[in-house]
């Protein structure tokens, strides 16, 4: 979201952030709330900001579509016209168009929004509903399995700024003013109800960043970054979310993978692929829910060290200090004696989502750039973390081959410091701009690919198990995860 309705930013603004570190995006307008509450003194404020987003999206519509036209390249970035219909009784949906234009749909109920992209799609216009912040359940703007279909809506988010709804026991619990996730509000639940859907995580966030670092993202299998390709694939649930590292995650059941439906059959052989861009803490499988296989830490480090030669992820990242005193930094970062294969950002924006708080000076707070083969530039901004539990840091997260020799040299605004991966696979090193409590820098600790990697194969023996979903949940170190959407067994029906 940004300042197209209730938000901050321009729609300029959110793109470009969108491009730093995305390979597709929609920016999100709030467009309409069928059952908003009565407006009291106690809810004045709240129904006024939403009535005058909705009123600010519409006269904007036109302005938004054409940026959202103008930005898209397949191949390069593809974009996606949206909005989001609120509802108290159906919670919120997400509303897709498979182009750069679409139309504000004031639908007065879920059934009527269905109508009316039923309509849109007679005219040849594809569309999806999208199921927002499912885990706060009904009449909370939550989901309401009971009206749920498949018909719009073949994925539901289920990370986003708000937390994660895999179930009321997964990481990332909701603390949004709105509430509590509860069980019935959560993905686990409706696919036990025997719903069929897969997942995805969305950023949500309310200051022009999509892809704000740990607020939650969606993967896709596509075979091209087009909107076709796009499209296709989140049709047929080939999706996994993220919360922002690039976790490379794969899996299958007998042959198929996820999002898809395999024949009836006792015996299931899975396979799952990861490849992390930090060190793995866990891979999770779960059957109906219920986790049956898990590959921990101990497993992963077992046999013997690598040898001298190393290909793996270092990292650094910025900020800390005092919060109100804006740290601006210019970092270049250095491989000397081995090769950058690439680079992936790790990068946040500024923490704005009631209207009333105060506005940052800039909605672009960071950049970066390949400067040369081995060599990666940063400029962004921080403000410190606004607690002990909220990390507002900005980094740069690197792929090397080289060896315990290989140095990663790091120009910190004009200082120069180096550290070579033998020291790196050591532990994390820091560094200061100042005195106490001034900015700071962390060189990450060198991560092999043999921590960041696992491939599971078993079988799972399971008589009489139709209905049955699998799906798999990855843990790092750094706490980014990763989940699967489902793959499914059998006949559709509840699951035991």
């Amino acid at each position: 979201h940004c300042g197209i309705s209730y938000g901050h930013g321009s729609i300029e603004d959110a793109y470009a952030n969108a491009r730093l570190q995305l390979d597709f995006a929609s920016v999100t307008g709030h467009g309409w709330w069928h059952d908003l509450p009565e407006r009291t003194p106690e809810l004045a404020s709240l129904v006024d900001y939403h009535t005058e987003g909705f009123a600010r999206l519409a006269r904007l519509w036109e302005h938004v579509q054409d940026v959202t036209a103008a930005v898209h390249q397949d191949g390069r970035f593809v974009t996606f016209q949206s909005f989001e219909w609120h509802s108290l009784a159906y919670g919120d949906h997400c509303v897709y168009f498979d182009g750069p234009r679409g139309e504000i749909i004031r639908a007065a109920n879920l059934e009527e929004l269905r109508a009316r992209l039923r309509v849109l799609g007679a005219r040849g216009v594809r569309t999806w509903a999208l199921p927002h912040h499912i885990g706060y359940g009904p009449a909370r703007r939550g989901i309401d399995w009971a009206s749920y279909t498949e018909e719009f809506s073949p994925v539901v988010e289920m990370m986003s700024m708000h937390g994660c709804a895999e179930s009321d026991e997964a990481p990332r619990d909701y603390l949004h003013t709105m509430g509590p996730r509860t069980a019935a509000g959560t993905a686990v639940h409706g696919l036990r109800l025997g719903h069929r859907f897969g997942l995805i995580g969305s950023t949500d966030h309310h200051s022009a960043f999509p892809g704000s670092h740990g607020h939650g993202r969606l993967a896709v299998w596509a075979p091209e970054l087009t909107r076709e390709g796009i499209w296709n694939a989140v049709q047929r649930r080939r999706t996994y979310a993220i919360t922002g590292d690039r976790i490379l995650l794969a899996t299958s059941v007998n042959g198929a993978p996820m999002g898809a439906e395999t024949a009836s059959a006792d015996r299931r052989r899975i396979h799952v692929t990861v490849h992390g861009r930090d060190a793995l803490d866990h891979v999770e499988l779960l059957r109906n829910g219920v986790p049956i296989h898990r590959i921990s830490r101990p497993e992963l480090l077992a046999g013997t060290r690598d040898s001298d030669a190393f290909t793996g992820t270092l990292g650094l990242a910025v900020g800390w200090g005092r919060r109100g005193e804006p740290v601006h930094w210019d970092v270049t970062l250095r491989v000397e004696g081995g090769r950058l294969l690439d680079v992936q950002p790790r990068l946040r924006g500024p923490e704005t989502v009631a209207p009333a708080e105060a506005e940052p000076d800039t909605y672009r707070p960071s950049s970066w750039e390949r400067t040369a083969p081995g060599e990666v530039r940063l400029r962004t901004v921080t403000d410190g973390n606004p607690n002990t539990a909220t990390d507002s840091t900005q980094g740069l997260s690197l792929r090397v081959e080289g060896d315990a020799r290989t140095r990663l040299v790091a120009v910190v605004n004009g200082v120069e410091t180096a550290h070579a991966v033998g020291e790196l696979l050591d532990g994390a090193r820091t560094g200061f701009t100042g005195g106490f409590v001034s900015g700071a820098y962390r060189f990450d600790r060198a991560v092999p690919d043999r921590e960041a990697t696992a491939e599971l194969d078993l079988t799972d023996e399971r008589p009489g198990g139709d209905g049955d979903f699998y799906h798999v949940r990855v843990r790092q170190l750094n706490d980014q995860w990763a989940w699967s959407s489902p793959t499914w067994v059998g006949a559709a029906g509840s699951c035991r």
